[in-house]
């Protein structure tokens, strides 16, 4: 017996659990790497902005900060690169940053998360978006620090996800320009839920096109692209519950760094989380549903299969009778020395075939 070897599709890489060589045991703390470098340099951007006025400089050390963070306007620092540790213990020495909160901006596999530490408040999310070009799906950490004055937000590489803050800081939206720093971490916040969305909606038109290829059965790969799917779902999902919890909690307790009149937003953000979470359930149904779907066309096609040969071994039954019969050779059988006897046995065969054919039209199994 030959049995196929289907094809298996590869993984996609944010789908990998990322390795780490931290040893078990060690301090809480310790600094490890554990994503991959995707860029040579660590590259920082400063904005400083208020009412009036908005400067963007690129700091090649972080105390240069130091005049923007002393005045009263407020100060975005937007950390690109997490290879190089030592250049970032500068930066989280001069912020004083808890040493809980330097391990998990460098442990890439980390859960969405609120964390709130005596003067700083912690967000950890997954930025999640479609290449235009490729459309393969690109996964990031995101790691954002809330003090009362400042915003320093770390990501792994230096994809513009927050170009649509830095377009509504230049053209000077008032909103943004005038409230304190707790506001704009939730607009950094809102652009990375944004792109959820256009995930979903990415995810929803391959699922259309699965079920295209389910319907018109163009593929052998289906059921691999199915549970391809599946985990790109469980994935989502994974990433973007528990922040929607984190978001929940925060939104039941005061906080001396968020204002009262800002919870408004975060509450608009959880709304779009539930939202998301809601499609991505729905997703989910339907990606099963699909997989019994195309098992249900597999098993017609093989019963198409199964009724015509049974047609065809029905029809050759009494054929196969008749020819048995007389294919017995004894001596005394009458029909033997009859000269049309040859050509009437054929005839019963081709009329008991033709009756047959006939009947099961009309029963419609043909």
């Amino acid at each position: 017996m030959v049995r196929k070897i289907t094809k298996r599709l590869p993984v996609p890489s944010f789908l990998k659990q990322r390795k780490t060589t931290k040893k078990p045991g060690q301090a809480p703390g310790t600094l490890h790497f554990t994503g991959e470098q995707r860029l040579d340099h660590v590259l920082m951007n400063l904005y400083d902005y208020d009412a009036e006025q908005l400067s963007e400089h690129d700091l090649s050390k972080i105390e240069d900060s130091k005049p923007y963070l002393d005045s009263p306007s407020k100060t975005w620092i937007n950390v690109c690169g997490l290879h190089d540790i030592e250049k970032l213990k500068e930066i989280w020495q001069y912020f004083e940053l808890h040493p809980l909160i330097q391990e998990d901006i460098l442990n890439t596999n980390q859960r969405s998360k609120i964390e709130e530490y005596p003067d700083h408040m912690f967000f950890v999310l997954r930025m999640m978006s479609f290449s235009e070009d490729t459309g393969v799906l690109n996964v990031e950490q995101v790691s954002i620090v809330l003090s009362s004055n400042s915003v320093l937000s770390f990501q792994e590489d230096d994809f513009p996800i927050y170009e649509p803050v830095l377009h509504r800081l230049r053209s000077g939206a008032p909103r943004l320009r005038n409230h304190g720093p707790d506001y704009l971490a939730y607009a950094l916040i809102d652009t990375i839920v944004d792109h959820y969305f256009k995930v979903l909606e990415k995810l929803g038109d391959e699922i259309e096109d699965l079920e295209n290829e389910i319907l018109q059965e163009s593929d052998e790969d289906i059921p691999q692209k199915i549970h391809a799917l599946r985990r790109k779902l469980i994935f989502f999902r994974r990433s973007v519950w528990p922040m929607r919890d984190s978001l929940n909690s925060l939104l039941r307790e005061e906080s001396p760094l968020i204002d009262e009149e800002n919870k408004v937003f975060f509450r608009d953000v959880y709304d779009h989380l539930v939202q998301i979470i809601d499609g991505v359930e729905n997703y989910r149904d339907m990606a099963l549903g699909m997989l019994d779907m195309h098992m249900s066309q597999v098993s017609n096609k093989m019963n198409e299969v199964m009724k015509v040969l049974t047609i065809i071994a029905t029809i050759f039954i009494p054929l196969t009778f008749i020819a048995g019969i007389y294919g017995m050779n004894f001596e005394y059988m009458p029909e033997l020395s009859v000269p049309w006897a040859y050509p009437a046995v054929w005839g019963i065969m081709i009329v008991a075939a033709v009756v047959m054919l006939f009947y099961f039209r009309k029963k419609k199994w043909l």
